[in-house]
C-alpha cells in the first residue's frame, strides 16, 4: 500500500506541475488560454493507450512490473517538458506524462485492491487515490520556491526524481495475491495456484491474454493496428491547432475508433458495459477537471494572487482533495460504492457557487475550495474501486486501464472546454457552470446504477461486484430460499 501510495503521489506531483505554470508557459511561448490549457489535454490523449498496453501487461506479467513501467514512463515525461523549446514540443513529451500516469492508475489501483481484505477494499481504493492529492500539495510547495527563483523548466527537472522509487519498488515489493491465485503467477511456496474455477483465473495456470480478441487474424490485427493509429493521430490534431477547423468530425472519427476497441473487448455480453462505463467516466473528468486544470490560472489572473498565495489556495485544495478520499474510502465502505458516490456528490453542490463569489478572503475562500474538493474530488478516490469492481480478475487490470483512461478523455476536453467558455464569461463562472452541470449528470448515471443496468441487458447473470462477493444468505433466509 505505502509503495503504490508513494507511486501515485509522484504521479499526481509531476501530472499537476503543469497547471501551476500554464501561465509562465504561455508568457514564454505567445500562447493563447485555449492554447495553453490544451498543454493538460496533452496527457491525457495518450491515456487510453497507455492504459490498455501498461493493463494488460499488468494481467500478463504482474501488477507489479506494469506499476514500474509506469512511473519510469512518467517520470522521463516529465524530465523531459524542462527541455521544451515550443508548444509542440512540450505537448509531444505530455504525451508521453499521460501514458505512464494511465499504467500508474490501473496497475497501483488493481496492486492494492487484490491485495486488501474484501470488506476493506473501498478504503484502500480512498488511501491509495490520497496519494496524488499529496503530490498535488508538494507541487505546490515547490511552485513557490522554485519558480520565482529559478523558472518553471527547474520544476519539471525535479520530476524525475520518482526514478530512484520505481527502482525500489522493482527490488523490494512482492506481486499481488488475487493477481498470483488467479493467473498463476506463483503463491508463496512458489508454485502456480491460477488453475480452474478455484483460482478464478484460466486453467492451467496459463497467462491471460486480455487483448487476444484484436488481434486473432492477420486482417483483424491489421485494422485495429490501423484504428489505434487512426484514433491517436485524430486525438492529436482535435487537441493541437493542427486540425483547426476539423475539430468534430476529428473528434467523432476517434469516438468510433474507440468504441470498436471496446465493442471488441466486451465481446458480446460486455461490450455495452464497457461503453456505458467510459461514458461516465468521461463525464466524471468533465465535472471534476475544469477546476484542477485551471484553478491556479483562475486565482492568478482573475484574483491577482502572488505565488505564495496560489501555493496556500492550492494547499486548501489539495489537502481537502485528500481528506476527501480517506473519508470516501470510510463512507463507501459503510453505505456501499454507489450510494457514497451520488450522496457525497449531491453534498458538494453546495460548495460549487459559494467558492467563485468569494474574492478578498483568502481563509474563507480555502475553507469553500476545501469542502468543494472534499466532497466533489476526493470521492474520486472510490472510483477505482467502482470500475473495477464491474471486471474478473484475470482481465481487470487491462479493462479497468481501457475504460478509465478511455473515459479520462474527458479531462483532455474539460480544460479547453473551460478556457472556450471563458471567452464569453468570466473563468470562475464558466467553471462553476461546468463542475455544477456535469455533477448532476454523475449523480444520476453512478447513483442510478445506469452502467450496471444497461450491462443487464447483453448479460442478465453478471455479478453486481467482481471485488467483493456477495455475502451468504443467513440461515433463516437461507432455508426460505431453498423453499421456495
Amino acid at each position: 500500500m505505502f509503495a503504490a501510495w508513494i507511486g501515485y503521489l509522484l504521479d499526481g506531483f509531476d501530472f499537476v506541475l503543469i497547471t501551476l505554470v500554464l501561465t509562465e508557459i504561455a508568457d514564454e511561448f505567445d500562447l493563447s488560454g485555449a492554447s495553453a490549457a490544451s498543454l493538460v489535454s496533452g496527457a491525457f490523449i495518450t491515456r487510453w493507450l497507455g492504459g490498455a498496453l501498461l493493463g494488460a501487461m499488468g494481467d500478463r506479467y504482474g501488477r507489479k512490473p506494469a506499476m514500474i513501467a509506469s512511473i519510469l514512463l512518467y517520470s522521463l515525461g516529465t524530465f523531459a517538458c524542462g527541455f521544451a523549446w515550443n508548444y509542440f514540443s512540450l505537448f509531444t513529451a505530455r504525451l508521453l506524462i499521460g501514458m505512464g500516469m494511465a499504467g500508474e492508475y490501473s496497475a497501483s489501483a488493481t496492486y492494492v485492491l487484490e491485495s486488501w481484505p474484501t470488506r476493506l477494499r473501498n478504503r484502500a481504493s480512498g488511501f491509495l487515490i490520497s496519494g496524488f492529492a499529496g503530490g498535488s500539495i508538494i507541487a505546490a510547495e515547490l511552485y513557490k520556491w522554485v519558480v520565482p527563483h529559478w523558472g518553471w523548466r527547474w520544476l519539471f527537472w525535479i520530476g524525475v526524481l520518482p526514478v530512484f522509487v520505481a527502482l525500489w519498488v522493482r527490488r523490494a515489493l512482492p506481486e499481488a495475491e488475487d493477481w498470483s491465485a488467479a493467473a498463476g503467477g506463483g503463491t508463496a511456496d512458489g508454485k502456480g495456484a491460477g488453475s480452474g474455477a478455484a483460482g478464478g483465473g484460466v486453467a492451467g495456470g496459463a497467462r491471460p491474454n486480455p487483448f487476444g480478441p484484436l488481434f486473432t487474424g492477420r486482417g483483424r490485427a491489421s485494422l485495429n493496428t490501423a484504428l489505434a493509429v487512426l484514433a491517436s493521430v485524430a486525438l492529436f490534431c482535435v487537441f493541437t491547432p493542427v486540425g483547426k477547423g476539423l475539430v468534430w468530425p476529428l473528434a467523432l472519427l476517434s469516438a468510433g475508433c474507440l468504441f470498436a476497441f471496446a465493442a471488441q473487448l466486451g465481446g458480446r455480453r460486455r461490450w455495452v458495459l464497457y461503453m456505458a462505463l467510459m461514458c461516465t467516466v468521461f463525464c466524471a473528468f468533465l465535472y471534476s477537471w475544469p477546476i484542477q486544470a485551471l484553478l491556479p490560472t483562475y486565482l492568478k489572473e482573475e484574483l491577482g494572487y502572488s505565488p505564495s498565495e496560489v501555493t496556500d489556495m492550492m494547499f486548501y485544495a489539495g489537502f481537502g482533495t485528500m481528506a476527501g478520499c480517506w473519508l470516501a474510502g470510510f463512507v463507501g465502505d459503510w453505505l456501499g460504492t454507489r450510494r457514497a458516490y451520488a450522496w457525497t456528490l449531491l453534498a458538494s453542490l453546495a460548495f460549487v457557487f459559494p467558492v467563485f463569489a468569494v474574492q478578498d478572503s483568502l481563509v474563507g475562500l480555502g475553507v469553500l475550495l476545501f469542502f468543494l474538493l472534499a466532497l466533489s474530488q476526493g470521492i474520486s478516490g472510490i472510483l477505482p474501486k467502482y470500475i473495477a469492481s464491474h471486471f474478473p480478475t484475470e482481465t481487470r487490470a487491462a479493462s479497468l486501464g481501457f475504460v478509465y483512461n478511455t473515459g479520462a478523455l474527458g479531462g483532455a476536453v474539460a480544460p479547453v472546454l473551460g478556457a472556450h467558455l471563458a471567452e464569453g464569461m468570466s473563468l470562475g463562472r464558466a467553471l462553476a457552470v461546468l463542475t455544477f452541470g456535469l455533477t448532476l449528470l454523475v449523480i444520476v448515471l453512478v447513483g442510478g446504477n445506469v452502467p450496471q443496468r444497461l450491462a443487464r441487458l447483453t448479460d442478465p447473470e453478471a455479478p453486481d461486484d467482481h471485488l467483493v462477493p456477495e455475502r451468504p444468505l443467513p440461515a433463516a433466509a437461507a432455508s426460505v430460499e431453498k423453499a421456495g
